[in-house]
């Protein structure tokens, strides 16, 4: 019988493999570092971006690995904040899917300033009048607070701190994904924004994407090393994915029925919902069908082959974060094509376009450079994964003693 190779230490992790999954996160590192150099050289005009979007797929991806990070903590809190022992064991691996995917979000809106060196200026002058100077301190702290909660978690001396600092990063986070959502809900020009319900959907939105992610990743481990997932275990996870995404087709249902009740959004709603072209179909079926309603089917069907459950069990997680990006999508650029209504009241004509809806294309090159983010976060967890035990490991004992002490 052949030994079972686990990746728990670095000893026993498959070499050929390991090097295999770490040279295809390169080569997608690589491409996007390539969009980069093209763009710094050539200039945004390689891309589809234009005055009317100056947000475009490189953002989509970004906000979307940001919210998500914020999110897949959502795991560790459950453990550290409300003492379920299954997900304590998963802890170290939540807060490290945290700080790569914060490092791959915020990589492409660096690479994608134009001037990235001048990052230096922002990181040190602030204007706390703005809601993207908060984010800066936001974003700066979820790396610090992370970063010793994961100390906490990984050696021994530590670890009665986990739980105070386990508090901070929960409360922190969703401070963060709260001023995340503000950046949209804060721009009173923009029709598709400009509401107070950005913020909370927002947040829901990051429980559902970072415990998707968190999924497909821990499934994928537990595939690599030849291992099962204790069917409780999975049990609660889809249960409680079912709910989030429940809660956010709720969220974007208030949000659309809450702007429908004021007249000067129906034109906003109208073309969203009915007369979007690419963005009503992306919005029906990237985010409401394949994102929402489809993965709650998929994680509550019956299913009586254990194939079937471990089957349903990724592919539904996996539709869910094919969702966030379309949600992404459509509020981020949908919400700028939309055109702005300059002056309220009034008929605005000129050779500007003015009253039109914007056109946008995006680029080969906003693509390389979106995915390359992804490939940071990629490569930074295959790394640390390799280096540090962050496999989940249950204690099934400690776990039914305490049941049966309840």
């Amino acid at each position: 019988m052949a030994k079972q190779e686990v990746c728990v230490t670095p000893e026993e992790c498959k070499s050929s493999q390991f090097w295999m999954l770490l040279g295809l996160g390169g080569l997608v590192v690589l491409a996007g570092l390539y969009a980069f150099f093209t763009l710094e050289h050539h200039g945004h005009v390689l891309t589809g971006m234009n005055n009317q979007v100056v947000w475009g797929l490189p953002h989509v991806f970004a906000v979307f690995l940001i919210v998500a990070a914020s999110g897949v903590l959502n795991v560790a809190s459950i453990g550290s904040v409300f003492g379920k022992q299954i997900y304590k064991a998963r802890a170290p691996l939540s807060g490290l899917l945290a700080i790569a995917m914060m490092v791959g979000g915020l990589a492409i809106l660096v690479l994608d300033l134009g001037r990235p060196e001048r990052l230096i200026v922002a990181m040190t002058h602030y204007n706390f009048k703005s809601i993207f100077a908060w984010n800066m301190i936001f974003y700066n702290g979820f790396f610090a607070i992370v970063g010793l909660y994961l100390i906490t978690l990984l050696y021994r001396k530590w670890k009665p701190m986990s739980k105070p600092m386990g508090f901070l990063a929960f409360f922190w986070r969703l401070a963060l994904t709260t001023a995340t959502g503000s950046i949209f809900g804060f721009l009173t020009a923009r029709s598709g924004y400009n509401s107070a319900l950005m913020a909370p959907m927002f947040i829901i939105n990051s429980f559902a994407y970072g415990l998707a992610v968190f999924m497909v990743v821990q499934s994928s481990m537990y595939r690599w090393n030849n291992l099962r997932l204790d069917e409780g275990i999975r049990r609660r996870m889809k249960n409680l994915l079912a709910v989030f995404v429940g809660a956010s087709l709720y969220f974007t249902l208030v949000f659309h029925i809450t702007n429908l009740y004021w007249a000067k959004q129906w034109d906003f709603e109208r073309f969203i919902l009915v007369d979007g072209g690419i963005y009503t179909l992306i919005f029906w079926v990237g985010q409401v069908v394949l994102g929402g309603i489809i993965p709650v089917i998929l994680l509550f069907m019956p299913r009586s082959q254990e194939g079937q459950r471990i089957c349903f069990c990724f592919a539904a997680p996996l539709l869910v974060i094919l969702g966030g990006l379309a949600f992404m999508y459509v509020t981020i650029v949908g919400g700028q094509v939309f055109p702005m209504d300059m002056f309220p009241g009034y008929a605005v004509s000129s050779t500007f376009q003015d009253g039109v809806i914007a056109s946008y294309n995006p680029s080969i090159w906003e693509l390389m450079l979106g995915l390359g983010g992804i490939g940071i976060a990629f490569v930074a967890t295959v790394v640390a994964v390799r280096v540090l035990k962050f496999m989940p490991q249950d204690d099934f004992t400690t776990m039914y003693m305490r049941r049966s002490t309840d």
